[in-house]
């Protein structure tokens, strides 16, 4: 399978992913020639300065979308216009109206787009969105998310204009698949510099509420720590993660009942590269897309509305 991978900057993570195995052929594609050069030449890819090429060159099937968030939603339309798969970094869109136009060009296109929601391919999430499938605890009634981090990435601001939608995106992933659309939303914030900043969201639902607290305020020897606390009226879910730079958690999801806690025996699992497992069986016609644009809408609008909160509207 060949795959056309637009950009040199978290474009590595999935370069790294698939440098590592043995089924595509990547050509990587960025701006700056000496940086593309460098990226690609790191994992062994072809480099081109060419955008275009990745469109009108048919032998790509795929094209691996890791850009700004502002150039999201253009890249996929030109792909599927092109008669190319996509795959795209999250938050697809920065606005409701592009990811809208987003899910109806994949529909009509009979070709498959994915959104990296890669935090659904993390064991302990997995674990979390089966415990409220299969009522195994009981109803959900509280949900405490949190992910607190160092700058572990150069030049990578984790101020409030960038933290709703670099940070809470997949967080309101989990919250709106477990716990459905909120009734209401608190938002409490705190900015030390234009970099680094912290972020509370409170939501209430019918008989339950979630919290989520992001915070890029901790310093280098902290690396990033995360997790949840999911509390059912049968018994408590608890994760814990560590993570560092190369987005790979270590950690653990205990559950607690009335019969005493015991540690849920996971496996071992590479979200990133899960993820793109996931994309390759699909495009295989191996597996049904499980991140497809239209299954992204609820958490989207949610994570646009919390930056609507913090930033006020922003002007495109």
């Amino acid at each position: 399978m060949r795959i056309a991978l637009l950009g040199t900057g978290f474009g590595q993570a999935h370069a790294a992913v698939y440098a590592a195995r043995g089924d595509v052929e990547v050509v990587v594609f960025g701006r700056d020639r000496e940086k593309t050069a460098a990226a690609a030449g790191r994992f062994g890819f072809e480099a081109s300065t060419d955008p275009d090429r990745a469109f009108e060159d048919a032998s790509f099937d795929l094209v691996d979308i890791c850009l700004p968030t502002p150039l999201h939603a253009s890249h996929v339309l030109r792909a599927l216009e092109a008669g190319k798969h996509a795959l795209v970094e999250l938050p697809m869109a920065d606005n409701l109206a592009d990811a809208r136009r987003v899910v109806e060009a994949a529909e009509r296109s009979g070709k498959q787009v994915f959104v990296d929601m890669f935090e659904r391919f993390v064991p302990a999430n997995r674990a979390l969105f089966d415990a409220v499938r299969e009522n195994t605890y009981g109803r959900l009634e509280q949900l405490t998310l949190w992910n607190l981090t160092a700058p572990l990435w150069p030049g990578a601001s984790l101020g409030l204009r960038t933290l709703p939608l670099e940070a809470m995106h997949s967080d309101m992933d989990i919250i709106t698949r477990t716990l459905g659309r909120p009734q209401g939303i608190d938002v409490t914030t705190h900015a030390r510099d234009e970099d680094s900043a912290s972020i509370e969201a409170t939501l209430r639902f019918d008989g339950a509420f979630a919290r989520d607290s992001v915070s890029a305020l901790m310093p280098m020897a902290w690396g990033a720590r995360g997790g949840y606390t999911a509390t059912f009226t049968g018994g408590v879910l608890e994760s814990l993660s560590t993570m560092g730079f190369d987005g790979k958690p270590s950690g653990t999801v205990t559950a607690y009942t009335a019969d005493g806690a015991r540690q849920l025996e996971l496996p071992a699992a590479d979200q990133y590269a899960a993820m793109i497992d996931h994309v390759l069986a699909c495009l295989r016609g191996e597996a049904v897309n499980e991140i497809a644009p239209a299954s992204v809408l609820d958490a989207l609008r949610l994570t646009l509305d919390i930056d609507r909160r913090v930033n006020g509207e922003r002007t495109r």
